[in-house]
């Protein structure tokens, strides 16, 4: 088992020698906490204190025939040593790829055995496989973080609970993951295209490819590898924007030819975490790295894009995933795969090749906004390409503080500003009630005026330039426990679904907006989403008035926050999504595609939305996944515990 961690503080597996008082703890923790039952804190601050590192890190228990672990396996290209990715203050414990730690061995020298139900995602191999790690994707959450850093210095050393005395915190060392590398099986032959797949030429929105699915419902999502085949062009160069990288799992993803072609990682890493990932990259003299500033602590580089340059012409793809195998393998998550963009003729003016919806100058204007030598090549490649058959707009978030017309430029005022433009009001529009689906929750403060109600709704509820104010149900989707429990990876799962007690505690009025995690239209109601997806949905769930897929969770750092009496708006990380709008597409609304998959070369021009609507609110027994407190009571699909340490 493996798991690493995105806080600059290191995490104690679990003893395999806890005391009796540990042991006793540890289980009044567990009854106190089964299914998301906690206690509410009295605290009116909204920065919040994370308990100690060595304490309330999640750990799944496996049985005891996977608690072996192979700290690699054979590759066709040269592995460089094991990449101890990402510590950064930024969020609460986040965890990707790691092998060989002393952690992760200490963690299953004594497994808790239970028996194994049937696994929904098949039999799995014995042998070890590549891409063992799994990467949580930021909570977004700076008051964690901050409240974390703040109390650290007021912690008093502690012994080990084995009685050896506490070995001195060395950040490149991290607890395990709960997938191990025998958690991956291999895919089926035909799992990755060979042949032009049938897409949805219309959106351009497709869904990822999910191992141990009906076939039906990979039919027209796409795979990493697919993404980067010959299929869709003779690849020369690409930039890879992301959080979470395995540099050695993604030079896999490129096919023999293409396997060499320069390739940019744009990342925000610093110090350490830095380090281990140009320590990654170094067996690998094609990969060059570019690091995101982030001049406003506790951001993050979230934003997952593709810049892929063919000979044939130019492509931007912008989705949800992050570079490792765990995010492209049993997860839920989407993305939007532009035309091929060909290059304009000689000596054309550099406003040409623009769409209706200034695509091609609002990504000139996000790249720019990094202000980094590295890129200047790819603004000026864009320039020199026809981006005109865009239909979809970009919502960017970029760290900085914004007065003035720039307010509307990032974050969420950027999407009310579309849809303020872009949009027309409907009859009854207060009976078309806003969706909101995410993998990640930051903190809101005590209240929904303090940000949610306060400013948010208000641009998620924007149609048109209609003076009236309708006031529209609000939706949540967000996994809950039994959500996660049943899933294609069971409590593992929720290592990417960073909602942690500190904050749920404080925000309890939040989980009134909550509602279940099911898709069975496209086969995933077991594939935890790290997708996310805002939208506006017709009463009877048959229309669309817009919708949004995006890297941005819910969370003030990612969408932005207003201050100074709403005269500036303060962003902290990068994003990016785009915005479908009917009238960039002639439509008045978009009509929802109810079987979007297998899809076919017939199919109607219905949106492929990724899950059931009306959403399913959470029942009195429900209870959203929180990744730090312990879910014991039921093992999972795999016969696994969630024990935090």
């Amino acid at each position: 088992m493996n798991r690493n961690q995105r806080s600059q503080k290191t995490y104690r597996s679990l003893s395999p020698h806890a005391t009796p008082a540990a042991t006793a703890r540890k289980k009044r923790m567990s009854q106190a906490s089964l299914h998301g039952k906690w206690t509410i804190s009295s605290s009116d601050d909204d920065d919040e204190v994370l308990p100690p590192s060595g304490t309330a890190t999640p750990k799944s228990r496996r049985p005891a025939e996977s608690s072996r672990v192979s700290s690699g396996s054979p590759s066709p290209v040269p592995e460089p040593a094991p990449p101890e990715v990402k510590a950064e203050p930024d969020s609460p414990p986040v965890f990707a790829l790691a092998v060989g730690s002393e952690a992760r061995q200490s963690a299953v020298r004594n497994p808790v055995k239970f028996e194994t139900s049937p696994s929904l995602s098949g039999k799995r191999k014995k042998e070890p496989s590549d891409g063992s790690g799994w990467a949580l994707s930021d909570s977004d959450d700076e008051d964690d973080a901050e409240g974390k850093r703040s109390s650290q210095s007021k912690l008093p050393n502690r012994e080990a609970p084995n009685g050896e005395a506490k070995k001195p915190k060395v950040e490149s060392e991290r607890p395990p993951s709960p997938h191990g590398r025998l958690y991956y099986k291999d895919e089926p032959d035909d799992f990755f295209e060979t042949s032009f797949p049938c897409l949805n030429d219309t959106y351009r929105f497709y869904l990822n490819k999910v191992t141990g699915l009906d076939r039906k419902f990979n039919s027209g999502a796409l795979h990493i590898r697919d993404i980067l085949s010959p299929l869709f062009g003779t690849l020369k160069e690409s930039v890879q924007f992301n959080y979470c990288f395995d540099i050695p799992w993604m030079v896999k993803q490129f096919p023999s030819e293409f396997r060499h072609c320069p390739v940019l990682i744009v990342h925000g890493d610093k110090r350490e975490a830095k380090a281990r990932l140009l320590q990654q990259g170094q067996p690998f003299p094609h990969v060059r790295f570019c690091q995101a500033k982030l001049d406003i602590a506790f951001g993050t580089h979230h934003t997952k894009m593709m810049l892929l340059w063919y000979e044939e012409g130019f492509r931007v793809i912008i989705l949800t995933s992050n570079l490792i195998r765990a995010d492209w393998y049993q997860k839920t998550q989407g993305m939007w795969m532009s035309p091929l963009f060909p290059r304009l003729p000689e000596g054309s003016s550099e406003s040409s090749g623009e769409s209706p919806t200034f695509f091609k100058r609002d990504l000139l204007e996000y790249l720019a906004s990094y202000r980094t030598p590295e890129l200047d090549e790819w603004i000026q490649r864009i320039k020199e390409h026809d981006l005109s058959e865009t239909r979809v707009y970009l919502v960017a978030s970029t760290p900085g503080r914004y007065v003035g017309a720039d307010m509307e430029r990032w974050g969420h005022l950027r999407l009310r500003k579309l849809l303020y433009d872009h949009t027309n009001p409907i009859p009854d529009e207060e009976r078309w009630p806003v969706i909101g689906q995410f993998s990640s929750i930051g903190s809101m403060g005590m209240d929904k005026t303090k940000w949610l109600a306060g400013e948010f709704q208000r641009t998620l509820t924007t149609l048109g330039k209609s003076s009236f104010r309708s006031d529209p149900a609000i939706h949540l989707l967000y996994p809950s426990v039994e959500d996660v429990r049943t899933s294609l990876e069971g409590y593992p799962a929720g290592g990417s679904l960073p909602y942690s007690i500190q904050t749920a505690q404080k925000q309890i009025w939040l989980h009134s907006y909550f509602h279940r995690w099911k898709a069975r239209r496209t086969g995933r109601t077991h594939a935890m989403p790290h997708i996310k997806t805002y939208m506006r949905v017709s009463p009877d769930s048959t229309q669309l008035a817009w919708f949004l897929v995006t890297s941005a969770n819910l969370s003030k750092a990612a969408w932005g926050a207003l201050e100074k009496n709403n005269t500036q708006i303060m962003v902290r990380s990068y994003e990016l999504g785009v915005l479908y709008v009917p009238s960039a597409f002639s439509l008045k609304t978009f009509p929802i595609d109810t079987n979007p998959f297998p899809a076919s070369s017939s199919s109607t021009f219905g949106f492929p939305v990724p899950f059931d609507l009306p959403p399913t609110s959470y029942s009195p027994t429900d209870q959203p996944w929180i990744w730090n407190i312990p879910y014991s009571q039921e093992p999972d699909t795999h016969g696994n515990v969630w024990v935090p340490s």
